[in-house]
């Protein structure tokens, strides 16, 4: 009797807690957000709705729909997402007086990195003590590291492409790649090299199996691309919960649930960052002084010891291996892919880089390419329509509140605005499903700027974009220049799944190296 009246108690607290309060909550409306449309019947009551949008892989695409009618949309009980793109100022710029929402802490571990940690003074130290690393003088003295994978990627093209022009013709099958599969395996070995002097061999071997190690030591062999698009995919499509997240992890690793599945492979992913630390500290315990980001994070210029707890050191190399491989690989994969879907760009292209580059030059110098106007337009239009994370990066308003496109919205209220959306902002971005690269040349392009936001904006704008870029503008200038690239079927559009990254297909291509007779 008495175990079935503490069953229906709890029964009843749970309903109370999960389903009345929300309810008594959104009617309440102590903050004034239901005067804004919602992006579902329920979004005011629960971020459920968000978190089916999230499941389904296009959570964006579908915000960009919305933001059409409704510049700003209610996406949770306590969350704001807006498509003026006026609003990036208020939201994230210098001035802003927003800080990082919760949502990051969620998804940190033991410790921050950079990218996580909301603190500002604590975000601050990091930046400071970061900065030198990641500064382009310094990233430029890397390029050789960038140029030796091109030349890689290039051998392997090389082998493949065939020894006539008309040998191409769609019967042979042998120069087809898998040129997102590539690029992948291109930016995973630069970060790599760059990061901690570690040569990973994908693009050598043609896949990405590598080492994971356990805390206690064990290693297996895994895929480091499925590992960290596992642990992606399930994080983002749980965190919205909020309070629930933590909660829903636990209860998800223990129940035969296709999370669980994602979870366990991530932890793949944790056991790579944690094999190369381990490897590197090793060598930098052992006296060797390398040239690599892991050095400058260890110390100072002056040679002055940093002091970093081991956990800090995984946690800032797990973001640089996670988002150094991840973002500038789908951004590679989309400027070639959608080059190959407007020929005249890519022959404009072309003849630009052909002005600067030397016969026979594999990996053309970052220093010939890093100012060409037109290539700089081609990834920055590339990045505007397909941006590679193009989530609502979420920050909270102060207590006191704050304004927002000049309307005051409360404190402490979840506040967003998704670049994929931004972007999209006819009143900025004229016919903004038009790949034009011309409108970022020139004073034009300069304005647009403040309204560009693939690397987010502001003080908390990603440090990596110098690295972002130096891969990109020398791999895409670099294989435009040496090969002829045709889309298998060129009637086919390459899918893309969102969880906080965009995600694409394969996109397969043929390839074939340029003036082949």
């Amino acid at each position: 009797m008495y175990g079935t009246l503490a069953i229906g108690l709890a029964a009843a607290l749970l309903f109370t807690r999960l389903v009345i309060y929300p309810i008594v909550i959104y009617l309440v409306d102590l903050k004034g957000l239901r005067r804004y449309p919602a992006m579902s019947l329920l979004a005011g009551v629960t971020n459920i709705p968000y978190m089916i949008e999230s499941a389904r892989g296009s959570r964006s695409r579908r915000l960009a729909e919305l933001h059409q009618k409704h510049p700003v949309l209610r996406i949770g009980p306590n969350s704001l997402s807006y498509g003026d793109a006026r609003a990036i100022k208020d939201i994230y710029g210098h001035a802003t007086k927003c800080t990082k929402d919760d949502m990051y802490q969620l998804l940190s571990g033991s410790h921050f990195h950079l990218a996580d940690v909301i603190n500002k003074r604590e975000h601050q130290r990091k930046r400071k003590l970061l900065s030198s690393a990641y500064a382009l003088k310094n990233l430029e003295e890397w390029e050789f590291k960038v140029a030796d994978k091109v030349v890689k990627l290039c051998d392997q093209f090389d082998k493949r492409c065939p020894s006539t022009k008309e040998s191409s013709l769609y019967a042979d099958t042998s120069n087809i790649v898998d040129w997102r599969a590539w690029s992948n395996f291109f930016t995973m070995d630069a970060i790599a090299d760059i990061g901690l002097n570690s040569a990973l061999g994908f693009l050598e071997q043609g896949d990405d199996m590598t080492v994971s190690e356990a805390l206690d030591g064990t290693t297996r062999l895994v895929s480091y691309r499925d590992c960290l698009h596992s642990q992606i995919t399930a994080q983002a499509q749980l965190v919205w919960a909020y309070k629930w997240y933590n909660s829903l992890v636990r209860w998800t690793r223990r129940l035969p649930t296709r999370y669980r599945t994602l979870f366990l492979k991530g932890d793949g992913f944790d056991g790579i960052v944690v094999h190369q630390v381990r490897k590197r500290l090793q060598q930098y315990q052992k006296g060797e002084k390398l040239d690599d980001f892991f050095q400058a994070l260890m110390e100072s210029k002056d040679g002055t010891p940093n002091h970093l707890p081991f956990g800090e050191i995984v946690a800032e190399i797990s973001i640089m291996l996670n988002a150094g491989s991840v973002s500038t690989a789908v951004a590679i994969n989309n400027v070639i892919y959608m080059l190959l879907k407007h020929p005249d760009v890519l022959a404009h292209l072309r003849e630009e880089v052909s002005t600067v580059a030397d016969d026979g030059e594999v990996s053309i110098a970052y220093d010939k390419v890093k100012d060409l106007p037109y290539l700089r337009a081609c990834l920055d239009e590339s990045l505007r329509m397909l941006p590679p994370t193009p989530f609502n990066l979420p920050r909270k308003t102060p207590a006191e509140g704050c304004q927002i496109l000049g309307q005051w919205v409360p404190g402490n209220t979840t506040v967003s605005m998704s670049s994929y959306v931004a972007h999209r902002d006819a009143n900025v971005f004229p016919d903004p499903e038009v790949f034009r690269p011309e409108r970022w040349l020139g004073e034009a392009g300069k304005q647009l700027q403040p309204y560009f936001i693939t690397f987010s904006a502001g003080a908390r704008g990603c440090i990596g974009r110098n690295i972002s870029y130096l891969e990109q503008t020398t791999v895409v200038a670099s294989i435009v220049h040496r090969y002829d690239l045709e889309l298998v079927d060129a009637s086919v559009e390459q899918t893309s799944f969102e969880h906080l990254n965009m995600n694409p297909g394969p996109l397969m291509v043929k390839v074939r190296l340029r003036g082949q007779e």
